[in-house]
C-alpha cells in the first residue's frame, strides 16, 4: 500500500520557501511522501494569434519544463533521507482552481502553502488565492505564516455548541488533526472554545416580553454553564489538564489571537464548512477577522463528504501536466 502524500505549493517567485521546510518536517513526523507543485499559466502564449496550436503547445510545454527544473533544484537541496520527493508542474488557471484540481486527482494527506507578509501593516494577510482555497479545497490546508517552530504548541479551535451549524464530526476531525500534528505529545496540545453571550443578553433583556427581564449576570452564568458542559462532553476522552483547555467568553476575532500569543502557539487548527456552491465557507461567523489576526500558521479542515465547487478536470484544452 502506497504512503500518503503531503503536497506543497511552491511560489517560484519567492526567495524563501518556508512551506517546503514545513512540509518536509511533517513528512518525517507523519510518515508521508512529499510532492512539490507549481501551477503555472502565462497568458501571452494564449493570445499570440500568429502561432499555430502546435507552436503554442510547444512553448507552453517548454515553459512548464522550466518550472519543473526549478522544482528539481529545490528537491536536490532537501535533506530528505528516507522520504520520497516527487515534483509536478501544471499548466492551468486560475491558480486556486488549479491547486484544487490537483488535490482532487491526487488526494493528498494535506496541502501546504505560504502566505505573504505585508510589511506596511506589520502582519501577514491571506491572499485572494488563500481564501479561494479555504472555500473550495477538500483536503486539509496548512497556510504558513512563519518559519517552522520546533515543538511549538498546537491550538485546536472547536465549536461543540454548533452555533455555526458545523456538523458534530468536524470537531473530532479538528482534534484528530491537532493531535497528529502535535506528534502525539499531549503537552503540546491546547484546545479552545469561545462563546459570546451578548446575543442571549439582548434577547432576554432589551427584547424580552417578560414583565421582568432576566438579570444579565444570570444570563451570563447560564450561557457559561451551557458552553462548558458541551465542551466537557466533547473533551471527555482527551485527558488534557485544565491548563490546556480554554473555554473563554468574548469575540473570537479578539480572544483566539490573544490566546495564541499567550500560549506561544505555532499552529491553530480550525474547521470549515461550505453552505452552498456559491456561498462563502464559514469558519464561525468571524472567519476573515480571526484568520488574518492570528500570529501563527493555520490548518483548515473540512467535514467528511465536503463537495468542492471546483470541477475535477481542467476546463482549458491547453491543460498540460508534467511530473517526475
Amino acid at each position: 500500500m502506497s504512503r500518503q502524500k503531503i503536497l506543497v505549493v511552491v511560489d517560484p517567485t519567492a526567495a524563501e520557501q518556508p512551506a517546503v521546510t514545513q512540509g518536509l518536517a511533517l513528512c518525517r513526523s507523519l510518515g508521508c511522501d512529499l510532492e512539490l507543485l507549481i501551477c503555472h499559466y502565462d497568458s501571452q502564449f494564449a493570445g499570440r494569434g500568429f502561432l499555430v496550436a502546435t507552436e503554442r503547445g510547444a512553448l507552453r510545454e517548454q515553459s512548464l519544463r522550466h518550472q519543473l527544473g526549478y522544482l528539481n533544484s529545490l528537491r536536490e537541496k532537501l535533506a530528505a533521507d528516507g522520504i520520497k520527493v516527487t515534483i509536478r508542474a501544471v499548466w492551468d488557471k486560475p491558480l486556486a482552481d488549479a491547486i484544487v484540481r490537483v488535490a482532487l486527482r491526487e488526494e493528498p494527506r494535506l496541502i501546504i502553502k505560504d502566505t505573504h507578509h505585508h510589511s506596511t501593516i506589520a502582519r501577514t494577510l491571506f491572499t485572494i488565492t488563500d481564501w479561494q482555497l479555504i472555500r473550495a479545497l477538500p483536503a486539509p490546508l496548512w497556510l504558513v505564516k512563519n518559519p517552522p517552530l520546533q515543538d511549538a504548541v498546537v491550538l485546536a479551535a472547536v465549536d461543540p455548541s454548533h452555533e455555526h451549524d458545523k456538523p458534530a464530526s468536524l470537531d473530532k476531525i479538528v482534534l484528530q488533526q491537532a493531535r497528529e500534528v502535535a506528534g502525539g505529545e499531549q503537552a503540546r496540545l491546547h484546545v479552545y472554545h469561545g462563546y459570546d453571550a451578548l446575543a442571549d443578553i439582548a434577547k432576554a433583556g432589551a427584547f424580552s416580553l417578560a414583565p421582568t427581564p432576566i438579570p444579565v449576570a444570570e444570563i451570563n452564568a447560564r450561557v457559561k454553564t451551557e458552553h462548558e458542559q458541551a465542551f466537557a462532553k466533547l473533551m471527555a476522552d482527551e485527558e488534557l489538564p485544565p491548563a490546556q483547555t480554554h473555554v473563554l467568553p468574548g469575540r473570537a476575532a479578539e480572544v483566539l489571537p490573544a490566546l495564541a500569543r499567550e500560549i506561544n502557539a505555532g499552529l491553530v487548527v480550525m474547521g470549515a464548512i461550505a453552505r452552498g456552491p456559491w456561498e462563502r465557507v464559514a469558519i464561525g461567523s468571524t472567519a476573515e477577522r480571526v484568520l488574518d489576526q492570528l500570529p501563527c500558521d493555520v490548518l483548515i479542515v473540512k467535514p467528511p463528504g465536503f463537495d468542492s465547487p471546483v470541477t475535477y478536470k481542467a476546463q482549458s484544452a491547453d491543460f498540460i501536466e508534467l511530473s517526475q
